[in-house]
Parts: structure tokens; sequence; C-alpha cells
């Protein structure tokens, strides 16, 4: 039987965040294509040239909190690597984009957004979708 495309995707961005490097959460990021081409790939971690937080923690990492995580998101990361954003169809996310990965995103050509795992406080951000008439599933 053939994997769905959705499905095909979340499987690709849990293994894109295998190659994260944040010790609070790996989270992966998949861009495709309306054609069901990957445009990028990206996953959640410090800087280039930064030491990795899983060798050496960043104040983010230590304290818990998100606003000193020296880390790049993975949605972000994706976009930098995607050669044109108008052409993202779907996005494949382990975790629920946080608001500014959203808003990001919501730069884009997107229409579609699956995920696996929420956080506390996700839903306030749902609207934004709406906005824009972009689907969503949570798998």
């Amino acid at each position: 039987m053939r994997l769905p495309s959705d499905q095909w995707a979340l499987q690709i961005a849990g293994v894109v965040a295998k190659r994260a490097t944040c010790p609070r959460r790996q989270v992966g990021c998949v861009l495709v294509s309306e054609d069901g081409i990957v445009l990028a790939t990206g996953y959640n971690g410090t800087p280039r040239g930064f030491p990795h937080c899983i060798d050496k923690p960043c104040d983010g990492a230590i304290a818990g909190g998100v606003d000193e995580c020296l880390a790049t998101h993975a949605e972000i990361n994706a976009l930098l690597q995607c050669a044109d954003v108008s052409k993202v169809h779907t996005v494949a996310v382990t975790c629920y984009p946080c608001f500014r990965c959203l808003k990001a995103l919501l730069n884009t050509g997107m229409k579609e957004l699956l995920y696996k795992e929420t956080y506390p406080g996700y839903e306030e951000f749902l609207y934004l979708l709406a906005v824009k008439s972009i689907a969503y599933r949570r798998y």
C-alpha cells in the first residue's frame, strides 16, 4: 500500500528532526510543492558557527525559556533553504509552529499545514490560518 502524501511528508519531517541540536525539543519541517516535490527541509539548532546546545547548552536549554533559546527554529531554517517560497503548498512540521514561525510561513504560498505535536496556547494562533483559508490537520 502506498503511503499517503501527508503521512509521507510528516515522516520526512520526523527524520529531519533527528538532526536537531536543541536538547529541549527536536523539531523538523518539510516544505512541499503542490506537485509533491520537497522544496526544502529544516530542523532547529544554533546558528552556523555556534556550539550546538547538545554540546554546550544555551541559556534557553538551561532555564527552559524560549526567549533565551539560541536555536533557529526548523520552519525558519527550511524557509532559508527554499529557493522560491511562493511554491510552498504544504508545510509538514513535527510541532505546531510558534507565533513568529507561523507569521513567516504565512508569507509563503502555503495552503496546508500538517503537524504532530502541539504546545499549550497554540489554539490562539489558529485564526491566522483561517484568515488565509489554510487547511490544517494534526496527526
